[in-house]
Order: C-alpha cells, then structure tokens, then sequence
C-alpha cells in the first residue's frame, strides 16, 4: 500500500505565514525532502527524517520523494511560498508525468501556500489590485530572449508584474535588463517594490520610481513588483507609503 505525497509551502519564511493544512501535513509525515533552508524552517520530531538537497535538484528530489511514497511511507516535499509557484509541485507533477505508471497511483497532495508577491503586497499596499502577473527571471529553464518578450508584452498590456529570482550571482545582469526594457514602455514613475524576506527578521522593504529603480538593491531573497501606469502613491507623514493598483482603469465608469 503505497503513502501519500505531500507538497508544501513555507510561506516566505516567516512562522506565522505557513498554514494550518500545511502544519497538519507536516504532522501526518515521515519523510521531508527539499531546499536545506526550506527544512530549517520546520520544527521536526525526532522520528521524522529530514532528507536536504541543493536547490537546483527540483526533479531528483520529486522523484526520490515519489519512490518512497511508492514504498508506503508518507512523503513531504517541502517548499518556500506556495509549492505551486516556481517551486515544487510542478516537478511532482512532471516525475509523475514522466515515470512509471505506478507512479500515477499514489496519493498527492498538494497543499496551498502564501506567495512571495502576495506577502509583499500585503507590507506595501495593495499593488496588485488589478490584473497582474508573475514571471521568473531565471533563464535556467527557459531562454532569457523568452523572458524579454513576455516582460515587453506584459507591460505593453497594462499588467503589474512579480519578479522572481531576479538576480543572483550567475546573472547580476538581468534584472537591469528588465528595467531597461521596461522604461521603453512604462512612465519613469511607475512605481518598482523591492520586497526582500516578507515576514523575517531581516525583511526589508524599498519604493522606488522605475526611472531611477537600481537593480543591486534586489538579491535571490528579494521579490520586485513594477507597478502598471494606473498604480498609485499614496504619501503618509510619520507613516511609511501606501502602494497601490487600484481596482478601475482611468476613465473606466466605476
């Protein structure tokens, strides 16, 4: 009889962001795979085993969590946010996809998560508001002539746009690429959200117009929203600023 495969999230690190059905997941299993700093944030019993990989291993890790449901143990494959966003569910999903056909009957489940872009928005606002979308900068899955083209479309499109995995060490070029791209299309003072580690100890939080936004504000724990041409400003004295998109389009009947 084979056990279930479970899927979670973290949320974006804080404790009190991960939710209860991510919690009573945790509690119903043996085995957890996934990102050693995703792990850390879990507090495990001393009969559950913790199985950490390199952050770059996405489909090993499905697959070694899948065989060990298979054999009858109940598996957790852990992630940061919401295991559905650039994260770990997709790689279930594709083992599952690519494997053996016993591998189709096993138990998933795959529990919902709070997001990087939606803790940020949370600290600053209500920035996506209105229609919006998430694209991840990380050309290791996808070529970055891709990504230039949907962020060129996106914005031509009105659409406020989550950054994921805007820069790192590999690429410390791309993200002022995007920006670069972005103010051919977008006003200089759309407004740019740098929202690093939502809900940590070190969370850092930063708005800047996108005519002067610095792509080295951001590192791999930061999540950049570019606002739309609607998305607003609103100055409080003694207070930090209040971003947001609001929910008609200028000129639309309310």
């Amino acid at each position: 009889m084979s056990g279930t495969l479970y899927v979670i999230g973290t949320g974006p690190g804080g404790p009190q962001q991960m939710t209860p059905e991510a919690l009573d997941a945790v509690s119903k299993s043996t085995d957890f795979l996934g990102y050693g700093p995703y792990l850390d944030r879990l507090s495990l019993r001393a009969d559950q085993n913790r199985i950490a990989s390199d952050n770059r291993e996405e489909l090993d890790r499905a697959q070694a969590a899948i065989v060990r449901a298979v054999s009858g143990t109940n598996v957790c494959v852990v992630s940061g946010g919401d295991p559905g966003v650039f994260a770990m569910a997709a790689a279930v999903c594709e083992a599952i996809d690519n494997g053996p056909d016993e591998w189709r009957a096993i138990d998933v489940v795959i529990v919902p998560g709070v997001t990087a872009m939606l803790a940020v928005a949370a600290r600053i606002g209500a920035p996506l508001g209105h229609d919006f979308c998430a694209i991840s900068l990380s050309d290791n899955l996808k070529p970055w002539d891709v990504i230039t083209r949907r962020l060129k479309l996106v914005a031509e499109a009105g659409l406020v746009i989550a950054l994921y995995n805007p820069i790192s060490k590999a690429r410390p070029w791309q993200l002022g690429e995007a920006f670069d791209i972005l103010r051919n299309v977008l006003p200089a003072e759309t407004p740019v959200i740098f929202g690093r580690a939502a809900g940590r100890p070190d969370e850092r939080m930063l708005v800047m117009p996108l005519g002067q936004a610095d792509a080295q504000k951001a590192d791999m724990a930061t999540c950049v929203i570019i606002g739309s041409p609607e998305t607003r400003v609103i100055p409080r004295p003694g207070k930090s600023d209040l971003v947001y998109t609001p929910r008609f389009i200028s000129g639309e009947k309310r």
